[in-house]
């Protein structure tokens, strides 16, 4: 069984016009937890806004504040994962969840928020 951890840095190797990176564990841990074609679904979304240069909604969307959520959906599943943009670079949050509401849940956006807060503090 191959692990999303082992597949990280193909998508610095692909990108063209971002790159997609996760930030500690929290995406890997997330995506390793779920069946594999969801794993292979978010891969594929990952590689997707790496080479093109404008992403549909239907796979990245703004939410708010500078959080995005990258979006997956398999059959009547939708799942997603928190992200906000440093520079050039997509970075993955640590909330991937499983949506079972129509608008994405407040407490999920600051999670996101929160991360980004650690994150920036932790850059040099």
């Amino acid at each position: 069984m191959l692990h999303f951890s082992e597949t990280c840095t193909i998508f610095k190797l692909m990108g063209t016009f971002r790159t997609v990176e996760t930030y500690k564990d929290y995406t890997v841990n997330f995506l390793d937890k779920q069946p594999k074609k969801i794993r292979d679904k978010f891969i594929w979304t990952f590689q997707l806004i790496e080479e093109i240069e404008k992403v549909p909604s239907k796979y990245l969307k703004h939410i708010e504040d500078g959080i995005y959520e990258v979006r997956v959906k398999l059959g009547s599943n939708i799942y997603r994962i928190m992200a906000f943009f440093d520079e050039e670079k997509l970075v993955l949050t640590i909330n991937g969840f499983q949506k079972k509401t129509q608008k994405t849940p407040k407490s999920e956006i600051l999670k996101a928020k929160k991360i980004r807060k650690d994150y920036e503090q932790e850059k040099p």
